[in-house]
């Protein structure tokens, strides 16, 4: 049968219609996924069409799949981080929306003050067990749309749930009328999508989730959920482990638009990020992240990590604040108490400081020889230079004319006095055996000392 495309608007062969295969033995795939060993990647040569969205955004888990991984924030916590988000996703939205917990009564709190601030972005739906009392609390509370698990790798089902496909299937439908009935939207998580049976499950499943939708009148999204981090951005991967595959799949097998498909991965094996990139570059308009990347194990996709690669990917940020990332980062430190590993990019301690001296002395000629960007204007963080045995006299001269903000012919060069005697007094600190940096206040004090009222910290 031919229809027209309403994606591509070319005729299309409609005979791809997959049927559930209702296995008696659950298919782990052990050709791929050998417990005992490091998982494969295999390529079947198979490619499918590059199609980036008109429209794309960032939806937010730091709330929930991040806040599951910290101790529990407190409702102050949770009010400023919701408007942090708010202030750094801009007026057009591309922090598009967020997820609550709803089960306590500090989750509750949190949520009403957070909504009582009506920010159009933003917007916030909620995360649930799947009843019907739960979708009905949903409703009470008056929000639109909530996420329900969905799991559905065999390990899952089988071994999670000790179900067999059809029964999880009919469970998992029932759910979701459930759902249709409250007036809810339900964004359906598939869980462990990178180990399910794709043509034998998620896509018949799929198919049935979006006749129940066209029936009720009630759109039902989905999300892609790469639960343990297992999928690849490669060209040519093949199935399960490809996230292209895997998101031209659920569009050209099960017409999910890609305003109702989002991608939420893991860094276990260091593609988060990557893996992203490609759901946007193959149809889905979202990407689900935290910040900082707080989640489970290895964490979630940092959200901060995407704003850039959105205006990598469309060449500009659409209204997005990323001064408001650098705000985060120490709102998280001070406030809440969570150390960010220094070498963290955008938001780590050392994320634009060096400590060579051939690289301060760069620095000290032009910025941009060795800084990635205007980090002084994109982040409000400017490039800084912290003093050890190998910072040299640029390193020191850099240091000095930063910390006190000194410009034009006020500026230190390498030749200055005050420079070469701070160089030789930290020389000796390291010939004695020292190990660490210098700490700031180490250096002011000497500086003091060499030159008597002449600097002080604006």
């Amino acid at each position: 049968m031919l229809e027209i495309s309403r994606k591509t608007n070319l005729l299309e062969q409609k005979s791809y219609k997959y049927s559930l295969q209702d296995v008696e033995e659950p298919n782990l795939q052990r050709d791929v996924y050998s417990y005992g060993s490091v998982p494969k990647v295999a390529f079947n040569h198979r490619r499918v069409p590059m199609s980036m969205p008109e429209e794309i955004w960032i939806t937010d888990t730091s709330l929930r799949d991040g806040q599951q991984s910290v101790e529990p924030y407190t409702v102050d916590q949770i009010v400023k981080i919701y408007q942090l988000l708010s202030r750094l996703g801009g007026p057009y939205g591309i922090i598009r929306q967020t997820e609550f917990f709803i089960y306590s009564k500090k989750d509750r709190e949190a949520l009403e003050k957070c909504m009582s601030l009506d920010l159009k972005f933003p917007e916030i739906t909620s995360w649930i067990r799947a009843s019907k009392e739960d979708f009905k609390l949903v409703k009470e509370l008056g929000i639109q749309e909530t996420g329900i698990l969905v799991s559905c790798s065999d390990y899952h089902i089988f071994k999670k749930m000790k179900m067999n496909r059809r029964q999880c299937m009919d469970y998992y439908l029932g759910v979701v009328k459930d759902a249709f009935d409250a007036g809810v939207v339900p964004r359906c998580h598939l869980e462990d999508i990178t180990r399910a049976d794709f043509y034998g499950f998620v896509v018949p499943f799929v198919n049935e989730l979006q006749a129940l939708s066209r029936e009720a009148g009630i759109p039902v999204k989905i999300r892609a959920c790469d639960t343990m981090g297992y999928g690849v951005p490669y060209t040519e991967a093949a199935m399960p482990r490809s996230v292209a595959g895997i998101i031209y799949g659920l569009q050209h097998y099960s017409d999910v638009p890609g305003e109702f498909l989002e991608w939420h991965g893991h860094n276990d094996f260091y593609k988060g990020v990557a893996n992203a990139s490609t759901a946007w570059l193959y149809g889905a308009c979202a990407v689900n992240c935290s910040l900082l990347g707080i989640g489970e194990r290895t964490g979630n996709v940092p959200l901060e990590a995407m704003v850039f690669e959105y205006a990598s990917l469309r060449g500009s940020l659409d209204g997005m604040d990323p001064t408001v990332i650098t705000e985060i980062a120490d709102y998280f430190q001070r406030e809440i108490g969570y150390q960010i590993p220094p070498m963290t990019p955008f938001v780590g301690s050392a994320f634009n400081v060096t400590r060579a001296g051939v690289h301060a002395d760069g620095l000290m000629k032009d910025e941009e020889i060795y800084t990635i960007f205007a980090t002084r204007k994109i982040l409000n963080r400017p490039p800084t230079v912290q003093i050890s045995k190998t910072s040299g006299l640029a390193g020191i001269a850099y240091w000095i004319n930063q910390a006190y903000r000194l410009e034009g012919d006020d500026k230190l060069d390498k030749k200055s006095p005050l420079v070469m005697a701070l160089k030789e007094w930290v020389d000796v600190q390291y010939e004695d055996g020292r190990q660490t940096v210098m700490t700031d206040r180490e250096l002011e004090d000497k500086i003091e000392e060499l030159a008597p009222g002449r600097y002080r910290r604006p």
